[in-house]
């Protein structure tokens, strides 16, 4: 449904639910075959930070079909696209700072195992926390802190057993230098995630769905420019059919690979953006956390890593965190919908 005017209340719940789904797909589903792309022989990590936003043309079909759902209702009048200069310059700017986060972010998958994105997770929340309340001033509640804390422990309990898991033939230089490229990745992230909040906030144009589409759109094909720079520099393009040769799954598997890994991706753009607008920056981060467990069960069914007793521990805080918002959003909104009665003194009436 096309909305000119600000959505209404039960879309924008929808369009939440909706937008988590999506986030929730693009964020296990994304590591896991990105992870799945190095594990089995892939070694580019130009061309693996590609794949994050390369599917970018996809977001051409939804956009296609709202325009002719607008032209069946205004005619020759209907927009083409909505976005204006200014916000397609602050896009285009998010979107070149997401290719150098997509980078570092692809450079830790292939240094370190899956358990380690907790490290990516822990310190993202912490970060997005920050940058919210300096760039959008996010307010916080004793259910928003106490949600942060547990997700923060609960991802920080399997930061401690990482060690554990390292892979076998790595010098400590690659391992360490994995490991501080992940924190890079998570400090840069959680700054993006309340910028995009910001560019909402400063645009001065109603946001509708298909505003935030285009604002998709724009950031992942400049982190798709920025990201085809560094592989024109290490000459991925034309190791790519070589290294699909190689591939120990087959040529034909490693293609399919490669596909679905950008159109996951993608599914976590859209998914995070979705949340950013149909909540907030701290809400896209929260959520982002509590799938942290998910993904590190996954891990253990689809690549036999090991479930320690800190993984479960793990997940039992994040889910407490995840319920701990979200009960503090419910209670709030109550609180809106039925404030208390303000003692007011009666009126003196003339006589």
């Amino acid at each position: 449904m096309e909305m000119e005017a600000q959505l209404s209340s039960n879309m924008r719940k929808a369009l939440l639910v909706l937008n988590c789904v999506l986030l929730s797909i693009g964020n296990c589903g994304g590591l896991l075959v990105m992870r799945l792309y190095f594990v089995r022989g892939g070694e580019r990590i130009w061309f693996s930070s590609w794949l994050e936003t390369a599917g970018w043309p996809l977001i051409l079909v939804p956009l296609v079909i709202t325009y002719m759902h607008r032209r069946t209702k205004q005619g020759s009048h209907a927009k083409l696209f909505f976005m204006k200069p200014p916000l397609f310059v602050a896009s285009a700017v998010i979107g070149v700072l997401t290719g150098l986060d997509d980078y570092l972010y692809a450079y830790g998958v292939a240094k370190l195992p899956v358990s380690t994105s907790a490290l990516i997770i822990a310190s993202q929340l912490a970060f997005t926390a920050a940058f919210a309340f300096l760039l959008v001033k996010q307010m916080f509640t004793s259910y928003s802190v106490n949600a942060i804390f547990l997700l923060s422990i609960g991802a920080g309990v399997l930061a401690l057993h990482t060690s554990s898991d390292r892979p076998a033939n790595e010098s400590n230089k690659e391992y360490y230098l994995g490991f501080f490229m992940t924190l890079a990745a998570a400090a840069l992230g959680g700054f993006i995630i309340p910028l995009i909040e910001l560019t909402y906030k400063k645009a001065k144009q109603a946001i509708t769905y298909s505003l935030v589409m285009e604002i998709q759109m724009v950031m992942c094909f400049f982190a798709t420019v920025f990201c085809t720079v560094g592989m024109l520099v290490t000459n991925d393009f034309q190791a790519i059919p070589r290294e699909a040769k190689e591939y120990e799954l087959g040529e034909a598997k490693y293609y399919l690979v490669v596909v679905w890994n950008g159109i996951i991706w993608q599914c976590f753009f859209l998914g995070a953006i979705g949340v950013i607008c149909s909540a907030s920056s701290l809400v896209c981060a929260i959520v982002i956390a509590v799938l942290l467990p998910v993904t590190e069960i996954l891990a253990v069914i689809f690549f036999q890593e090991k479930f320690q007793a800190e993984k479960g521990v793990s997940l039992a805080l994040s889910l407490w965190g995840f319920v701990s918002y979200f009960y503090g959003e419910i209670k709030d909104s109550k609180k809106k919908k039925n404030p208390t009665p303000e003692t007011e003194l009666p009126q003196t009436v003339n006589p």
